[in-house]
C-alpha cells in the first residue's frame, strides 16, 4: 500500500526598512524589548507579558488589537496571537519568534528580526514563514508585515531623533 503524504505549502516573505541617522546599536535595544512590541508596532493596542523574561529564550508575549488586512468591516472581535521568543543574539542584532495561539489563523509561524548597520543608519529585516493562511493572500501577508515595519522604523526613527534634540538643546 502506497501512502502519499501531503505537506503544507509555507509561505516565506520578507521586509525591509531603512532608518536614517539612526545606529543599529540604537535601534537594537527598541527591538529586543520583547514585551514592548505594543511601542512601535502600528494598530496593536496591546503587548503583555505571559510568562518568562523579557529578552529570554522561551518568554511568551500577548499581541492584540492589531488589524489585518482581512478583516471584515464593523468586525467585533479582538485580533490576538502568543508569541514565544526562540532564540536572541544581542552581538548580532537578531532575534526569532514563533506565534504559538491565537485567532488570525497562522499555524507554524515563525519570524526573524535583525538590525543591519548600513552607511547612513541601519536597516530592520524581518524574515517570516508560515503555512498557508485561510482567508489570506500572500499579498496581504507580505503588506501586514512590509507597512508596519516601515511605521515602526519611521516611529523608531521619530523617537530616536526626538531624543538627540532635546539633549542637544
Amino acid at each position: 500500500m502506497n501512502t502519499i503524504q501531503q505537506t503544507k505549502e509555507k509561505w516565506q516573505g520578507k521586509a525591509k526598512t531603512e532608518l536614517v541617522g539612526c545606529k543599529a546599536d540604537q535601534v537594537w535595544p527598541l527591538l529586543e524589548d520583547f514585551f514592548g512590541l505594543d511601542k512601535w508596532f502600528p494598530t496593536l493596542s496591546y503587548c503583555i507579558p505571559v510568562e518568562g523574561i523579557s529578552g529570554k529564550p522561551g518568554c511568551v508575549r500577548f499581541c492584540a488589537g492589531f488589524k489585518t488586512p482581512v478583516d471584515k468591516h464593523g468586525k467585533q472581535n479582538l485580533n490576538w496571537t502568543k508569541q514565544k521568543l526562540l532564540s536572541i543574539d544581542p552581538i548580532q542584532r537578531v532575534f526569532s519568534y514563533a506565534i504559538v495561539d491565537g485567532n488570525v489563523g497562522f499555524h507554524s509561524y515563525v519570524s526573524t528580526v535583525r538590525v543591519l548597520p548600513k552607511d547612513n543608519g541601519c536597516e530592520i529585516e524581518w524574515i517570516y514563514e508560515v503555512e498557508h493562511v485561510e482567508g489570506w493572500r500572500l499579498e496581504y501577508l507580505d503588506l501586514f508585515i512590509g507597512s508596519g515595519l516601515d511605521e515602526m522604523g519611521q516611529r523608531m526613527q521619530g523617537a530616536l531623533k526626538t531624543m538627540e534634540d532635546a539633549i542637544r538643546a
